[in-house]
């Protein structure tokens, strides 16, 4: 399940898109959005999702239960 943002928490603060490390962060509206085709949850770059370890607001950056978990690739 890729990541999202959930807009109406987003202060827009900018620290989940400078730590993203596939870019897969951008302002949109004033808040931020993730593209779920570029997300990999972190997995086999961090041992946490980059986006949640920087949210200064608690909950905002959350797994899209709609969507499948990312695998790690061999």
């Amino acid at each position: 399940m890729p990541f999202k943002i959930i807009a109406s928490q987003c202060t827009g603060c900018s620290a989940c898109e400078l730590e993203c490390p596939n870019v897969a962060i951008s302002e949109k509206g004033g808040t931020f959005v993730i593209d779920p085709k570029k997300c990999t949850e972190c997995i086999g770059h961090f041992d946490e999702p980059q986006c949640v370890a920087v949210c200064p607001v608690d909950n905002t950056c959350v797994l899209d239960p709609s969507l499948p978990r990312s695998q790690a690739r061999a």
